[in-house]
């Protein structure tokens, strides 16, 4: 029998080697994948009471590892909530996380233990890919409210299941750990293109780039297919969501190109990807990870790994969240043309050499995105209206930068709750899950087969 690994934090390699095998994956994450698919033999309780709006809701967080600690750091900083039950199959998983957690927690090993419990609301899933939907699915029928981290599904049938599932439970709350969707910064670039500030919007960037990247010692089942969506599912995620909600649609197919070309350790999942997904007004996301390089060629050098470049015919927003050490970071470019050189010409006189070099590739300073905390608004009183000159003319001098006032994690657990007790719909929800998950399981599949993927072909794979 294999050792018994945490769903979090499944080991590699014997330290005297640091190569994998593919059969030591596949044990390590044996019994996670046998935990996650016993099913069946428990009563489970009806659906929670929705509670009211002050009310305390206990919840439990299923797999303790990284993702799943870090957010238990974050729960102590969420209001009238109590945790009660952390749960994970590794006791080295549970030790670490129990100072994490808020209160004093029950730990358990087997998740059907917490589902059984009649005093825990809600769960929040934090486990490996492989196993979100079947933990999920037990999550559901046992009543439980529930925020499952990104990618929601790993496989395409899962996508119709789970579908189903939550359409039979209208009462309960799902909801997806894509936590950009609760940023102000970028809620306030989706205004800013909904109010035409960019011009028409027709195409976006997006990278997540790491160095070394990919190389997991105590999380192998990354890095296989069986268990793993790789970097699509891990990474690209969330920024695939990203486009989706600016761009206001659904991509309607995906070419791209992924290959395993420098960590030859024996791995299955590619170490670099490049996607391209077109939308239906022609607007394209152009998408790339690699494994060997972490340069960001966005936010004037200031950040690595990660960020968006949106773009339309007047203009360009950067942005990228932040974390928990650096903040997010929202910058908008003016585009130049010709209407501001046009505009030039109709006064009396030459141009301004400012005019003719917008023409010339001369670029500008970008200005930061502000937020609904620095409008000056008809009801500012007249201290109001100074201290906000005062820091736009800092952010505009480079002095500072907006911060968002709570960070987008804290907010999303903060929303998840509201949502059970007033039995609302979150702004992740199933269907934002739902259509990040079918984007990401396509990806994979365009790349493995070279080919053209529609995202209508969910509705045939994956069904009997």
């Amino acid at each position: 029998m294999p050792k018994k690994v945490s769903p979090s934090d499944a080991p590699g390699r014997k330290a005297d080697n640091n190569d994998l095998t593919r059969r030591e994956a596949v044990q390590a994450a044996g019994a996670a994948v046998t935990a996650a698919a016993l099913v069946g033999a428990v009563e489970f309780p009806r659906i929670q009471k929705v509670r009211a709006a002050n009310s305390v809701v206990n919840y439990a967080v299923i797999g303790t590892g990284s993702r799943g600690t870090y957010h238990l750091k974050h729960w102590k900083n969420i209001d009238n909530s109590q945790c009660i039950a952390i749960c994970d199959i590794s006791d080295e998983a549970l030790k670490k996380a129990l100072p994490e957690a808020p209160g004093k927690p029950q730990t358990y090993k087997d998740y059907r233990e917490v589902l059984s419990r009649k005093d825990i609301d809600a769960v929040q899933i934090a486990t490996p890919l492989y196993t979100h939907f079947p933990i999920t699915r037990d999550s559901l029928l046992a009543g439980k409210h529930v925020f499952c981290e990104k990618s929601l599904v790993f496989k395409a049938d899962e996508v119709h299941a789970l579908r189903a599932l939550v359409a039979e439970r209208p009462r309960q709350v799902m909801q997806v750990g894509l936590q950009r969707r609760y940023s102000e910064f970028y809620q306030t670039a989706k205004q800013m293109i909904a109010k035409g500030m960019i011009g028409d919007v027709t195409h976006m960037y997006a990278q997540w780039n790491r160095n070394p990247g990919w190389v997991f010692k105590k999380t192998a089942w990354r890095l296989f297919k069986e268990y793993s969506g790789g970097l699509t599912a891990e990474l690209a995620s969330h920024q695939i969501d990203v486009a989706d909600w600016m761009f206001g649609a659904h991509p309607e197919f995906v070419v791209g190109v992924g290959g395993i070309d420098y960590w030859k350790d024996g791995r299955t999942v590619y170490d670099n990807i490049q996607l391209i997904f077109k939308y239906p007004k022609g607007q394209k996301l152009m998408y790339s990870s690699i494994s060997t390089n972490n340069h960001l060629s966005m936010f004037q050098g200031e950040r690595t790994e990660f960020g968006e470049r949106i773009m339309g015919t007047q203009g360009t927003i950067e942005i990228t969240v932040g974390t928990d050490n650096e903040p997010a970071i929202g910058l908008w470019y003016y585009e130049p043309g010709p209407k501001v050189e046009a505009a030039a010409k109709k006064k009396e006189g030459p141009a301004p050499a400012s005019a003719s070099l917008l023409s010339t590739g001369k670029g500008g300073r970008p200005l930061p995105i502000l937020l609904a905390k620095d409008q000056i608004g008809a009801n500012d009183g007249f201290l109001s209206k100074e201290m906000k000159f005062a820091r736009r003319w800092l952010y505009s001098k480079g002095v500072m930068m907006p911060e968002e006032t709570k960070n987008p994690v804290d907010v999303q657990l903060e929303e998840f709750l509201d949502c059970v007790r007033a039995g609302k719909r979150p702004k992740a929800d199933i269907e934002v899950g739902l259509a990040d998950s079918t984007a990401v399981i396509l990806s994979n599949i365009a790349m493995d087969e070279g080919r053209r993927v529609y995202m209508e072909e969910i509705g045939k794979i994956g069904k009997a």
